[in-house]
C-alpha cells in the first residue's frame, strides 16, 4: 500500500468506526467524538480521493466533510 492508500484507509476506518459505535449505542450522533470521527474521516477520505483524482468520491467526501464541519460548529455554539 502506498501513502494515498493509507490516508484513504485511515479516513474510511474513522467513518466506519463512528458508524459502528453509534449503532452499538456507545456514542451518540450528537457527541463530540462522533462528530470528530466523521469530520476527520471524511476529510482524509476526501484528500485521498483528490490524490487519486477520483471526482465522484471527491464530491461525496467533500459534502460529507462540510456537513460534519457544520455539525461541529453547531455543537460548539
Amino acid at each position: 500500500m502506498n501513502l494515498t492508500d493509507w490516508i484513504g484507509f485511515i479516513g474510511v476506518s474513522c467513518l466506519l468506526l463512528a458508524f459502528f459505535l453509534n449503532l452499538r449505542g456507545l456514542i451518540q450522533k450528537e457527541s463530540l467524538s462522533y462528530l470528530l470521527l466523521n469530520t476527520g474521516g471524511a476529510s482524509l477520505a476526501c484528500f485521498a480521493s483528490i490524490l487519486l483524482n477520483y471526482i465522484p468520491f471527491i464530491l461525496l467526501e467533500a459534502c460529507w466533510t462540510l456537513v460534519s464541519i457544520h455539525s461541529l460548529i453547531k455543537y460548539f455554539k
